[in-house]
């Protein structure tokens, strides 16, 4: 074997080496962004995207909008979020996709109207929006013009917005308990951002605020008008009695503990959203409310007052 015979040897398995290397390091974004659209996938489930996202009827289009939410103030109309570029979100960035989630701005900078519970989305960490972002930009794309709301004045103007935000708005991540562990605030951060419980488990003032003081305690009044009961571990009025298995077989099934099934909104919740969480995540919601403050607070149906 002679000297340039062994060099250019060396030399071709040195370059063969470097195009595989090479190669790996271009196959490796396509990989991590099959990852983040998967996680994405999780996430949006966990959001609850679906459930307002998509008309409650056979054949209808994912996530392309539409659906009539019932509220006190009218009926809104959810948007179109797949990734069409002329009637969904498909146009935007980033930063508007964050802006929107987190902070209730629109990218032409109008605020939304907080039927959109950007209020518990804002504790949503970036990655974890982004990751959203994603998977619905993964999607087919739907045409698909946005409905508009069915809600009369005051409360159909959209620049009073800007005073309910410095109301009852809070911009900023999610904080867990002091002291908490791991599974308690993966479980607070689960309830209080992604699955937004409180949004339909709090009460709300006569001006659609949410009133902590009641964290969880229930309303006769929720979303769609349904009666909605209080999650506390409250031993009385609230899910006390109920053990963590309890709860997270609840969350996958929509069985309660008396073999009762859950109807209605929260039955929808749990088809497309908190059914299609880990059993660690599940367990992690129940360890939280369980570790929450109880409160004693009987919720009555609206035929029963």
């Amino acid at each position: 074997m002679s000297a340039e015979y062994s060099i250019n040897s060396v030399a071709r398995i040195f370059g063969a080496a470097l195009a595989v290397a090479f190669m790996g390091m271009l196959q490796l974004p396509a990989a991590t962004a099959d990852e983040t659209t998967a996680r994405g996938e999780y996430l949006t489930a966990a959001g609850g995207c679906y459930g307002c996202h998509t008309l409650p009827v056979e054949g209808s289009q994912p996530f392309a909008g539409g659906r009539p939410l019932k509220t006190p103030f009218g009926i809104f109309y959810s948007p179109n979020i797949t990734a069409d570029d002329e009637t969904g979100i498909g146009g935007w960035t980033d930063e508007q996709f964050l802006d929107a989630l987190k902070q209730g701005i629109s990218p032409s900078g109008h605020p939304y109207f907080p039927v959109f519970p950007y209020t518990s989305y804002t504790k949503i960490t970036d990655e974890d929006g982004l990751a959203i972002k994603a998977y619905l930009d993964s999607l087919p794309k739907i045409v698909q013009e946005d409905k508009p709301h069915e809600v009369s004045s005051p409360f159909s103007w959209r620049w009073l917005q800007w005073g309910w935000r410095l109301l009852f708005f809070k911009e900023g991540p999610y904080v867990a308990p002091e002291g908490a562990s791991v599974e308690v605030a993966r479980g607070g951060y689960l309830v209080d951002a992604l699955t937004h419980c409180g949004e339909c488990h709090t009460p709300r003032n006569m001006f659609g605020g949410v009133d902590n003081s009641l964290y969880m305690a229930g309303t006769p009044n929720g979303g769609e008008g349904e009666f909605v009961p209080n999650i506390t571990p409250d031993p009385e009025t609230g899910i006390g009695d109920w053990s963590k298995g309890d709860i997270v077989s609840f969350m996958k099934t929509g069985l309660k503990p008396d073999y009762d099934d859950v109807q209605g909104s929260m039955a929808e919740v749990i088809d497309h959203s908190l059914s299609k969480l880990t059993d660690e995540d599940l367990a992690a919601i129940a360890d939280y409310l369980k570790s929450i403050k109880p409160i004693n607070n009987v919720v009555k149906r609206a035929s029963a007052s």
